[in-house]
């Protein structure tokens, strides 16, 4: 559906992208056109993913072993990125959660989730902004979110308080930096299978079908949809897009939001037609 060079000479950069969503949407960006940088704290993982990369699209990717969490390093990796030019843009993928009683979590937990999902985001993105800022050049940030960012939830407390801090920080800067010509945008996926995500977060395979069942598409979303999604949201194509969060579930968290909306699942057809109202005669 997309131009073969919607994001040529962009120079884009995905931090936690050699794996899972970032990986898939690294790969998207090149197919389009674009430079890829990607950033992880595994190099041989690093090493493996930019192999694949550059021999499945034949693009320019290049790799950087960095922890977010640490603001130093985050420095020194984009004063080396910036070596080539600036950045044009820049997604804040990387991220950390599990399933857990919150009762039951350390202060450790909280500070290792918080310290990648929201503190890296943080690092990379002023990072990156105080470059941009300076030499007037205008440039898309992608952070990606999730759909309790806006509402809360139980068990992924941590996650829940981080994502929406990022979510914050998108909406403020998108009006601070916007004289800049710096689009901040986020998009909150619901569940899309990955390897990482899907172990913490859904360790029982019944769980799997039950979410599926609980959303009104009755499936998860792909890979590929969330790439396309990011594409757009990059590109020129979507210059006037500013300070959004896009939620990309299915339609699950209307359905979960809805105070009626289980009852599709729980009644059965004669118990519907019983309440059907009565025809006056």
């Amino acid at each position: 559906m997309f131009e073969k060079n919607l994001l040529a000479g962009k120079r884009i950069l995905v931090t936690g992208g050699a794996t899972g969503l970032g990986k898939s949407m690294g790969k998207r960006f090149l197919e389009l056109g674009a430079s890829l940088y990607i950033c992880g704290r595994r190099e041989e993982v690093l090493a493996e993913a930019c192999d694949e990369l550059r021999k499945s699209t034949g693009g320019t990717v290049k790799t950087f072993s960095c922890d977010v969490r640490n603001n130093q390093r985050v420095n020194t990796m984009i004063d080396a990125i910036w070596q080539d030019g600036p950045l044009d843009g820049l997604v804040n993928n990387a991220a950390g959660n599990f399933l857990c009683r919150t009762e039951e979590l350390s202060i450790g937990a909280f500070e290792a989730v918080i310290g990648i999902v929201l503190m890296g985001t943080i690092h990379c993105t002023m990072a990156c902004g105080k470059q941009w800022i300076k030499e007037k050049h205008k440039a898309s940030v992608l952070s990606i979110t999730t759909t309790y960012a806006h509402w809360g939830s139980p068990y992924v407390v941590p996650s829940s308080v981080a994502k929406a801090g990022v979510l914050n920080m998108t909406r403020s800067l998108a009006v601070e930096w916007g004289k800049y010509g710096i689009r901040f945008n986020a998009i909150a996926p619901g569940p899309v299978p990955t390897e990482g995500a899907f172990s913490r977060l859904m360790p029982v395979k019944s769980l799997e079908e039950i979410a599926k069942k609980k959303n009104p598409l009755g499936r998860f979303g792909t890979h590929e949809e969330l790439a396309d999604l990011a594409a757009f949201v990059l590109s020129d194509r979507s210059g006037y897009v500013n300070g959004e969060q896009i939620v990309m579930d299915g339609g699950e968290q209307l359905k979960g939001a809805s105070e009626f909306a289980h009852m599709g699942d729980m009644l059965t057809e004669e118990q519907w037609q019983m309440m059907k109202p009565k025809k006056k005669e």
